[in-house]
């Protein structure tokens, strides 16, 4: 302590009078009314993330942080509170929350009043008043009148509070940080059990609606970066193969092209695998629709962490710099209510939209519904024709206010999706992430569902793969193989169980399914037991028919439907499936990660191979890995290799 603030206190401490003991203790129930008052109740106090906003040093903060220029700050601010007193220095920035003084042996641990009253007003320091800041000697000789004044200049507008009395101590109440509590997991996966074994001879037929969803690969990652291994409800294999881009043949012509290839599963040289790999045209940057842009951003409590609402930020900023001048953009906020912070503005106005973004707090429970009610509002005010519109719905999924339950979202996404407004899904941060309405939300809004972790992750999915992610070149895509039973004995399809379809669906245009976007590629793998394998697990029955129709060299026929953008009629592309088609360049690399995510889900179909099968697998078919994607995912393998050892 300083010898002015010594001076100060050994001043103040010999002018305050003595008073009766009636009337110190009528001062000192009225000192703890008040301080209840100004403080709060420590009972009562939220057991949020949020600290509560009030209190007494919260209050002073607040006042002294609205003298908001050097000039304004002229009044010295004395403040006299158990047993010290804190000066505010002119011009001076942040008031820090003061620090207790250990009590000088000179200082009496009896209780004082110091009192703060309206009769400071006629002595020239009433709210409004300019005041020169006053000495330190200057203050002593006021204190020395027996009273104690807060003096302060007040800025335009500034209410000033009446006076109060509080109570001294010997050693200060200090309030503690508010400690954030745990919030409890209340994470939902979407996902099913894995699709069994089919026996040729009962069901041929497999369909299924495409996917590009990148969400489960990422939750997985952030798991093992975290030392732990995923459940397997947060494995779906179809989004960790479709993570990454492969080297498929390019369409000639076409919006998209289907390859395939049979090769020797490497788990079980007894079977195959059959893989499907699709690649999406991409056209030039100068070739693509406007676009128009809705970010529809969850501002509520639950968004208050860095790996949330900052992180979001973060990610819009990358997003920003891939727009071309003529794209716009909207911003809709949801939390307690919803609003639009930011009308359609072009892209050009960068400084314009960042500073909208940057303005965002988190606070309040999540009106999910409302959010979306604004949000396509806000989209189909910007839609025009021949142009490209889209929301893109950044949360941690937590919709606790309006339409909770994700049947229900799926229902009001799907009435809106035929306005030709896309619906993608950011996911941010975990404890309470909502995968299972991130899904419905983005596999019935004609989107796509990624979750973003990093800064690293959003230049993925919102610099390196904007183009696929926001321009759409095929809806409802939909993929049906038939396998010949006089060639395969038994298939399963691998990952792909919230995507399956009943056989008739197939050529059901009025059934939705997944869409794939300008570059992108989509692979699915069926592992196949020929007919006499060793390998079959089911016994043949005893009554079969004695000629199979399509039973010479095909394996199976492939059948794929989509429709254009835009149009309401399906498009049917068909290819047949041979023994001696040749193994694809990349698919090694795909069925490697396939098996990472079998042995992660504990499936009973990989036996014998482990961990480091799959990391030799992966290592020797990484092949061009331009953004070092492939080489993390060998790194996590090595990580769940090391957190599966007993």
């Amino acid at each position: 302590m300083n010898d002015d603030l010594n001076d100060l206190k050994q001043a103040m401490k010999a002018a305050t009078p003595d008073v009766d003991p009636a009337t110190k203790a009528a001062h000192l129930a009225l000192a703890q009314k008040s301080f209840n008052g100004l403080q709060g109740s420590r009972d009562g106090a939220r057991p949020t993330s949020s600290r509560p906003n009030r209190g007494f040093w919260t209050g002073v903060l607040k006042m002294l942080n609205s003298l908001t220029s050097r000039a304004a700050l002229t009044a010295t601010t004395a403040v006299v509170a158990v047993g010290f007193v804190m000066l505010t220095p002119m011009g001076g920035g942040l008031l820090h929350p003061p620090q207790p003084l250990r009590p000088e042996p000179s200082v009496s641990s009896a209780p004082e009043v110091v009192e703060m009253d309206q009769a400071a007003k006629s002595e020239g320091i009433a709210s409004g008043s300019r005041q020169e800041s006053a000495p330190v000697s200057e203050l002593a000789d006021t204190a020395m009148q027996g009273r104690a004044r807060v003096q302060v200049e007040a800025s335009p507008g500034m209410a000033m509070q009446p006076a109060q009395t509080f109570s001294t101590q010997a050693e200060p109440i200090i309030e503690p940080p508010m400690i954030m509590p745990y919030e409890g997991d209340s994470e939902a996966f979407a996902n099913a059990e894995s699709n069994p074994l089919r026996i040729t001879a009962e069901t041929p037929v497999s369909t299924f609606s495409i996917d590009v969803d990148t969400a489960s690969y990422a939750v997985i990652r952030n798991s093992l970066m975290h030392g732990r291994l995923p459940d397997p409800e947060m494995v779906r294999i179809e989004e960790m193969i479709n993570y990454f881009p492969y080297d498929y043949p390019a369409p000639d012509g076409a919006a998209f092209q289907p390859t395939v290839s049979v090769s020797t599963t490497p788990w079980n040289p007894d079977t195959k695998l059959v893989h499907i790999g699709i690649l999406g045209a991409l056209p030039a940057v100068e070739d693509r629709p406007p676009l128009n842009l809705v970010f529809l951003i969850d501002t509520s409590g639950s968004m208050n962490q860095p790996n949330k609402l900052p992180l979001l930020k973060q990610s819009f900023r990358l997003l920003l710099g891939q727009l071309r001048p003529e794209d716009q953009v909207s911003i809709v906020t949801y939390a307690g209510s919803a609003g639009q912070v930011l009308a359609p503005t072009n892209a050009s106005e960068r400084t314009t939209i960042l500073n909208a973004l940057e303005q965002l707090q988190s606070g309040g429970s999540t009106a999910g519904q409302a959010g979306l009610q604004q949000a396509y509002a806000a989209a189909e005010a910007m839609a025009g024709e021949g142009e490209v519109t889209r929301v893109i719905l950044a949360t941690d999924g937590d919709f606790n206010v309006g339409i909770s339950d994700p049947e229900a979202l799926k229902a009001y996404i799907a009435d809106k999706r035929d306005s030709g407004t896309y619906l993608s899904v950011l996911g941010f941060g975990r404890g309470n992430l909502d995968d299972a309405t991130m899904q419905a939300l983005a596999q019935n809004g004609n989107g796509q569902a990624a979750y973003i972790d990093t800064l690293a992750e959003a230049q993925k999915v919102l610099v390196d793969q904007l183009t696929g992610a926001l321009f759409p070149i095929a809806n409802d895509v939909k993929i049906q193989v038939e396998f010949n039973p006089a060639q395969i004995a038994e298939y399963r399809l691998i990952g792909y169980e919230t995507r399956s379809l009943r056989r008739e669906d197939f050529n059901n245009d009025a059934v939705d399914a997944g869409d794939i976007g300008a570059g992108h590629t989509v692979t699915a793998l069926y592992e196949v037991t020929p007919v006499g394998s060793p390998a079959q697990l089911s016994t043949p029955l005893r009554y079969q028919p004695a000629e199979t129709a399509g039973s010479g060299d095909e394996l199976g026929f492939l059948a794929l439907r989509y429709k254009v953008p835009g149009e309401d009629i399906s498009q049917l592309i068909e290819t047949p499936i041979t023994a001696d088609l040749p193994p694809l360049p990349d698919a090694g690399f795909a069925t490697a990660i396939a098996g990472f995510g079998e042995l992660l889900r504990g499936s009973k179909y990989v036996t014998g191979w482990s961990y480091e099968d799959a990391i030799a697998l992966a290592t020797k078919t990484k092949g061009d890995d331009p953004y070092g994607y492939r080489a993390e995912a060998i790194q996590l393998m090595r990580l769940a290799a090391s957190l599966s050892a007993k």
